[in-house]
């Protein structure tokens, strides 16, 4: 049995590609979750997969998740199996969304319109999903530990969030993006204090230190949303303000994958002695191909015949990552971060 980490990354409705890969990891014999760590789409991924997992195993963990991306607009009567061959490229869904006079005057709204605003009128859509999940199996010291990545506004640090400390707010906080939603106040893990939070995406996303601990296994697997390159050099106003959002979002990723990149070299140096530091394994599963494709619109409105599609990608991305990778899990890192930082 090979022990894993799982880093979900956030995404907004594009958390629907992760669905598909750990509806597919979850198929798979011989690996065992041992921890994940998640933030926004991920945090929501996360719980259902270790809810799930408690409950029912794998089978469950699948169920739940099918659950919960049916609450987030994946529905079976709106995009029937035989239909998908036949449906629009997500590509060019996304962009007929991200050109649609709806999109653009609600994203108008959005820069001129603060979400307090709405005043006793405001609620998180969220609040309706994110209330019907099994904290008591959440936050259970059995099963996967789970860790839940928010940004604290008045320090803007990264907080995370496990066992009891995990609820419907800190949920809500990790997926708290602040021109669309009002900070989520509840207590700060490290102080005591009620802070107000907002999405963990930009301290963490997702969080990987927490993985750093040493009864963890060394394998990190991070599920990346956010391309991590563009080839074309953006250049209209949707697409300038789309690779802000990604370069934003993966900022705190990159930093986290620098350090363990400098820490490896360290030990293979001989600059650090064996053991003083822990030194990880990192795997990333992606399709940056389908999401160089896709724009921000996509994330914040969840198309139903997208999602089926990302679920499908993220599928397929995981068992490529399974027949190419599976034999290198616990014994050597397939992430080439001497490349990505060279």
């Amino acid at each position: 049995m090979v022990k894993i980490n799982l880093a979900l990354q956030g995404g907004g409705a594009h958390g629907a590609f992760t669905w598909g890969v750990l509806d597919r990891l979850l198929e798979e014999e011989g690996l065992e979750i041992a921890a994940i760590s998640g933030t926004s789409a991920g945090a929501l991924n996360g719980a259902a997969l270790k809810s799930g997992l408690i409950k029912g195993g794998p089978e469950g963990a699948r169920d739940n998740l099918d659950w919960l991306w049916g609450q987030l607009g994946a529905s079976e009567t709106t995009t029937p199996e035989w239909m998908h061959p036949w449906l629009p490229h997500p590509g060019a869904v996304s962009k007929a969304v991200e050109y649609s006079l709806p999109y653009i005057w609600g994203e108008t709204m959005g820069r001129m319109l603060s979400p307090y605003a709405w005043g006793p009128a405001y609620r998180n859509p969220l609040e309706k999903v994110v209330d019907k999940f099994d904290f008591e199996t959440i936050c259970a010291t059995d099963g996967p530990r789970f860790f839940v990545g928010a940004t604290q506004v008045r320090d803007g640090k990264i907080r995370v969030f496990t066992g009891d400390k995990i609820n419907t707010q800190a949920i809500l906080a990790s997926a708290c993006l602040p021109t669309l939603f009002q900070a989520v106040e509840l207590e700060d893990p490290e102080t005591g204090v009620i802070e107000a939070f907002w999405d963990g995406g930009y301290t963490g996303n997702p969080p990987l230190f927490p993985f750093f601990d040493k009864e963890l296994p060394d394998d990190i697997v991070v599920v990346n949303l956010n391309p991590l390159h563009r080839d074309q050099i953006p250049v209209t106003p949707p697409e300038i303000q789309n690779r802000i959002n990604e370069i934003s979002f993966n900022s705190s990723l990159l930093r986290e994958l620098r350090a363990i990149e400098f820490v490896q070299r360290l030990l293979g140096q001989g600059a650090l002695q064996p053991g003083s530091m822990k030194e990880v394994r990192v795997h990333m599963i992606a399709d940056d191909d389908l999401m160089n494709d896709l724009s921000v619109a996509t994330k914040s409105l969840p198309v139903p015949s997208v999602l089926k599609q990302l679920k499908e990608a993220g599928r397929r991305a995981a068992g490529g990552f399974l027949e190419s990778h599976k034999a290198d899990l616990g014994k050597r890192q397939t992430a080439d971060l001497k490349e990505m930082f060279g």
